[in-house]
């Protein structure tokens, strides 16, 4: 049915679970596994790093160490399962778009994604990046609540 799963992660406690019954369902589909984290692009003035005592470096350092722990915990759990897994990271300003981007790049047949995220409503309504990457994909969308 499905061959190639990509599951998009935030580190949020419904991303991390989404995660896990991803992978249950690309093991149970006999599916690989492309991990994805959009990692958000920095914006903000010479004199607003001055106030946040950081630079553009030392927050690209520390996006691409998030990035990686949350690829990594994926990858984890699709070995636990012998599921092949590859991981992936973007900087945007579009987290959907890259999302969508990226499962198209790596000839991804399914997005499987949690319902929100870090700044969801909690299971009130939909994420707004959910809900771009439902509204925008040509392949079909599974979201966990």
């Amino acid at each position: 049915m499905f061959e190639h799963i990509l599951i998009p992660t935030d580190g949020s406690k419904l991303s991390e679970k989404a995660v896990r019954k991803g992978i249950r369902f690309a093991h149970a589909m006999n599916a690989r596994v492309t991990a994805f984290h959009a990692i958000p692009r920095f914006h903000a003035s010479d004199v607003m790093m001055d106030l946040l005592g950081t630079s553009r470096g030392d927050y690209a350092k520390a996006a691409q160490a998030y990035a990686n722990e949350r690829l990594r915990f994926v990858q984890k759990a699709a070995r636990a399962l012998d599921v092949p897994c590859d991981a992936r990271h973007a900087t945007t300003d579009d987290p959907a778009g890259a999302i969508i981007e990226a499962a198209k790049a790596n000839g991804c047949d399914l997005i499987l994604m949690a319902s929100h995220g870090r700044r969801g409503l909690g299971a009130l309504l939909l994420g707004s990046e959910t809900q771009k990457v439902l509204t925008h994909s040509t392949i079909p969308v599974l979201v966990y609540r």
